[in-house]
């Protein structure tokens, strides 16, 4: 079936990251992408009615108490897909005899789990082993970044309170590999060549990969996740030459050890929790956190994407939604493939 990205209500004028936008009378519904690997919207429509009222119950009361809440729950359905695809793995403990993914060092700064732990309770207890944790990662992700949005908050984008329709019918998978994690999932390091190997090899697309860069507009780092980029980039000990100077003597001024764990960072300065094009201006001055946002500007597709997305916030969270979903359709086990987690940490 095609999925509906939901688009703002027609004949409305609002301010948008300071562009003033006109929504056009007839805005279309936009289409081209149908259910993928058995994954269709509203698949727990008779399994199990409420359960994405139940998840949007949960997110949004840990969103309220904590609005930082929104990046950890976005990039835990990130780290997920890019490691066996999307099927939890992100989510199972280590044993004595396997490291997960959890255990990773690149997952290290993960968090949210409680959230989801939460979710899956309520779940369980309303509809026993029936949704599976993977679609709960899915479902919390679109929560989280919908609640992060003005324009979906403030009810200009659609009346269900969603910035894009979720496919379900995701079950989860039994391996969680910690060496797979190293591997696979993108490194705040990488220039656009490697950038587009990891991505294409997951079946996204240039478009895709400039798109979701853009969930780098919610969240915080640490110094140690800059610290080379700031003071080591090379053996001479020089600051990344793609890096603004005055940004980046501002960061150093912030961060005056590599090891310093407990100063935050706020991925977009003063934006950090909501959730909308800023990211882009900032990649185009040459002030993106890490060295992956401005290798956007070494790739004519990106590049590009950035100075349209910049422009045109709509434009922006329109293909939000339909990247996510995309992304979203990565390794997916379906049918009888996989099962369904009593416990999202622990495999039946």
């Amino acid at each position: 079936m095609a999925v509906r990205v939901l688009l703002p209500p027609p004949r409305r004028w609002f301010l948008l990251s300071s562009l003033l936008l006109v929504v056009a009378a007839a805005v279309p519904v936009v289409h081209g992408y149908g259910g993928g690997g058995g994954l269709t919207v509203g698949f727990y429509k008779e399994s199990c009615p409420e359960a994405e009222k139940i998840v949007r119950k949960v997110v949004a009361a840990a969103v309220h108490d904590d609005p930082t809440t929104t990046a950890p729950l976005l990039r835990l359905h990130f780290h997920d897909c890019f490691v066996r695809g999307c099927e939890g793995s992100v989510l199972i403990n280590s044993t004595k005899k396997n490291t997960a993914e959890k255990d990773a060092k690149p997952n290290h700064t993960l968090d949210a789990y409680d959230v989801i732990d939460a979710i899956k309770e309520k779940l369980e207890h309303k509809c026993p082993a029936t949704v599976s944790c993977t679609d709960i990662l899915a479902i919390a992700a679109r929560d989280a970044v919908s609640l992060a949005t003005k324009a979906v908050r403030q009810g200009r984008w659609s009346k269900d309170g969603n910035l894009y329709e979720v496919e379900t019918g995701r079950r989860d998978g039994r391996v969680s590999s910690a060496k797979e994690a190293v591997t696979y999932l993108p490194d705040s390091f990488d220039g656009i060549r490697r950038l587009i190997t990891r991505f294409a090899s997951k079946g996204l697309s240039l478009k895709d990969l400039a798109v979701l860069s853009g969930a780098h507009a919610l969240g915080n780092t640490h110094c140690p996740s800059i610290a080379k980029r700031l003071r080591n980039f090379t053996a001479h000990h020089n600051t990344d030459p793609t890096l603004d100077a005055t940004y980046a003597a501002g960061l150093r001024r912030q961060c005056r050890s590599a090891k310093d764990n407990t100063t935050q960072l706020e991925m977009v300065p003063g934006s950090s929790t909501t959730f909308d094009a800023t990211y882009y201006g900032l990649v185009a001055e040459r002030k993106g956190m890490f060295h992956s946002d401005e290798a956007l500007l070494r790739n004519d597709v990106t590049r590009g994407l950035v100075y349209e997305y910049m422009r045109s916030e709509e434009s922006f969270l329109r293909d939000f939604g339909v990247s996510m979903v995309n992304m979203g359709r990565v390794g997916v086990l379906t049918g009888s493939q996989g099962e369904i987690r009593r416990t999202c940490a622990l495999v039946n």
